[in-house]
C-alpha cells in the first residue's frame, strides 16, 4: 500500500503540471481527492490493516494527502490570478463585461420624475390590480355611466385578499369636527377589482392620504383589452398628474405642461390644444404635439395625421375632490394623464409600440 501510495502521488503531481484552467483543476481534485477519489478509496483501506502498520502506513497516508490539499490550493490560487509566482500575459484581449440597458420607457420615467420634482410635485404609486370603486366610481364614474365603455377593462373575478372600506366622500359642513381625514367609511363590496385602466386612481388615494394642497405625479403601469398594432397595446405606461392649491385654473395646466413637453424632448415642441371629455375633469382638454418621428408629414406612429395625442387633462371635477376628501368649494385643481409609451416614441422616432414589450435584446441595446 505504501507503493500505492507513493505512485498516485506522482501521478497527481505529473498531472498537475498540465493543468491551465480552473474547470480542469476541479476535475482533477475530484478524480483523485473526491469521495470517491481515487486516493481517498485507496486510504479507507488503511482500516484494515494491523496495528503496526496503521502507524506507518497512517502517518504516511495523512502526509500525502495534506501536501496534495496544499498543492492543490497553490494552483488555484496561480489560476485565479491570486498567487505569488502569477504571469499575467499582457498581450492577451481583456474580457468585454456587457452592460444591462434602461428600458427607453424607464428612462423617459426618470427624466419626468426629475422634471417634476424640480417643481415641487411628489412621486406616488399606487396598485396595479385596483378596486372598481377606485378606478371607476371615485373618479365620478357610476356602474351606468356610458363613460365605462369608453375604455375596456380586464375584470378580475378573484375577491381582493385584503378587501378594505372604501372611504366616501365628506360631508363638508362637518369638516371642523374631529374626524380626521378618511374616516367616513362604509363596507362597500370590493370584490370586483380590476387592471387598473390609467394611473387616475392614484389622484384620490393622494388626496385621501396628504389633502390639500397637494402636488404628485403616479407613474405606473395599465392595462386595457385593446387589439395591438402600431399604436395600440393592452399593457402601457401612464403617469398621472394632478395639483391641487387654491385658485388653480386651466392656465396653470397649460404652463405646466409645456414646460414638460419643452423638458422632456430639450427643445420647443409644437402643441396644439383642444376640448376633451373626460368624466374625471371639467372642462377637458387634449393636449397634442406634432410627430416628432415625421415632423408631421404622416406616419404610422401618429395615424398619418401628424399629430400625435399625449396628454389629456383637465381641471378636476369638483365630484373627484369630494371624494379625495377635499373641499371643492375652497379648492380647485388640475389632473392629466400622460401616456409614457406615446412619449418614448417621440422622443426616440420609435414607429411601432409592440417593440417596448417585445423582449428583443436588439432593440434595448440602443438605449
Amino acid at each position: 500500500m505504501k507503493d500505492e501510495i507513493i505512485k498516485i502521488k506522482e501521478e497527481i503531481l505529473a498531472e498537475l503540471k498540465k493543468v491551465k484552467e480552473s474547470e480542469a483543476l476541479g476535475n482533477l481534485e475530484t478524480k483523485y481527492l473526491g469521495r470517491k477519489g481515487k486516493l481517498t478509496v485507496l486510504l479507507k483501506q488503511i482500516a484494515g490493516l494491523s496495528d503496526e502498520e496503521k502507524k506507518e502506513i497512517g502517518r504516511l497516508a495523512n502526509q500525502t494527502k495534506k501536501e496534495m490539499i496544499s498543492k492543490f490550493k497553490e494552483i488555484k490560487s496561480v489560476i485565479s490570478g491570486k498567487g505569488e509566482d502569477t504571469f499575467v500575459d499582457v498581450t492577451l484581449p481583456g474580457e468585454k463585461r456587457v452592460l444591462g440597458h434602461l428600458h427607453p420607457v424607464t428612462i423617459v420615467q426618470n427624466e419626468l420624475e426629475d422634471l417634476f420634482k424640480s417643481m415641487g410635485f411628489m412621486v406616488l404609486d399606487g396598485p396595479e390590480l385596483e378596486s372598481d370603486y377606485f378606478n371607476f366610481e371615485a373618479l365620478n364614474i357610476p356602474s351606468h355611466h356610458p363613460a365605462r365603455d369608453m375604455q375596456d377593462t380586464f375584470y378580475v373575478a378573484t375577491p381582493h385578499p385584503n378587501p378594505l372600506p372604501h372611504p366616501q366622500p365628506l360631508s363638508f359642513a362637518r369638516r371642523g369636527e374631529s374626524k380626521e381625514r378618511g374616516q367616513e367609511e362604509t363596507n362597500v363590496d370590493q370584490s370586483d377589482m380590476v387592471m387598473r385602466t390609467h394611473t387616475s386612481p392614484v389622484q384620490v388615494r393622494g388626496m385621501l392620504k396628504y389633502g390639500a394642497p397637494l402636488r404628485c405625479v403616479a407613474p405606473g403601469r395599465v392595462f386595457r383589452a385593446e387589439a395591438i398594432d402600431a399604436v395600440h397595446e393592452h399593457t402601457f405606461d401612464q403617469m398621472e398628474g394632478l395639483m391641487v392649491d387654491e385658485n388653480i385654473s386651466i392656465s396653470n395646466l397649460i404652463a405646466v405642461m409645456k414646460e414638460l413637453i419643452n423638458g422632456i424632448f430639450g427643445r420647443e415642441v409644437e402643441t396644439r390644444v383642444r376640448p376633451g371629455y373626460f368624466p374625471f375633469v371639467e372642462p377637458g382638454i387634449e393636449l397634442d404635439i406634432k410627430c416628432t418621428i415625421c415632423n408631421g408629414s404622416g406616419c404610422p406612429g401618429c395615424k398619418h395625421s401628424g399629430w400625435l395625442e399625449i396628454l389629456p387633462a383637465g381641471q378636476v371635477h369638483p365630484k373627484v375632490l369630494e371624494y379625495g376628501g377635499i373641499d371643492p368649494d375652497k379648492y380647485s385643481g388640475f389632473a392629466f394623464g400622460l401616456g409614457l409609451t406615446r412619449l418614448a416614441m417621440m422622443k426616440y422616432k420609435i414607429n411601432d409600440t409592440r417593440l417596448f414589450n417585445s423582449g428583443d435584446l436588439r432593440f434595448l441595446r440602443q438605449f
